[in-house]
């Protein structure tokens, strides 16, 4: 029997139908048996304060020990001002604290960027991958994910259109054999 890899979806959106939470959900929908995603809720999470991480907060505990019980991570995030939302990068922060017990160490990871414009969310994307090097998340090369004109991805129902399917398709795909690789 093929080992099934837990993988902690992180999306940059708090909007409950978000674009970007909808792709997460497509993604899940279209892993393969051997990639089980789940989104872990970021929104409610104080914002990071080293002052009280010797009694953090029951929100921070929780999200750490969702962190460190997944086997990969995926990240899917809009862009805002040439970066990533500011709750996704608190939630970076509150997972990598406190110093020298970092939950996201050594953890396969990978970058979705989803945007309603043409770039795709290009500068969110690389950001993140910046942060990721330093947290120690071996993060997925190819196939890039930057997915522009976002607001055409689903259909009125909001179906996955057939014509971003076998893209999504191949990008989770390629991380499924990326999280194999990259599992201690």
């Amino acid at each position: 029997m093929s080992p099934v890899y837990s993988v902690a979806v992180l999306v940059g959106s708090l909007r409950k139908e978000s674009l970007n939470r909808k792709v997460a959900r497509a993604l899940a929908e279209l892993a393969p048996p051997s990639l089980k995603l789940s989104i872990v809720e970021i929104g409610g999470l104080a914002l990071y304060n080293e002052d009280i991480d010797g009694t953090p907060p029951a929100a921070y505990t929780a999200f750490r020990e969702q962190i460190r019980n997944s086997d990969a991570l995926l990240f899917v995030t809009p862009e805002y001002n040439r970066s990533v939302p500011g709750v996704l990068k608190n939630a970076i922060d509150v997972g990598s604290r406190p110093y020298g017990q970092s939950a996201w160490s050594g953890k396969p990871g990978a970058v979705i960027s989803v945007s309603p414009g043409a770039v795709g969310g290009f500068g969110a994307n690389h950001h993140l991958r910046q942060s990721l090097v330093f947290l120690d998340v071996p993060c997925m090369q190819q196939p890039e994910a930057y997915l522009g004109g976002a607001g055409s991805l689903f259909d009125e129902h909001g179906k996955l259109s057939e014509k971003t399917r076998p893209f999504l398709q191949g990008f989770i795909d390629s991380y499924a054999r990326w999280v194999a690789l990259h599992q201690r």
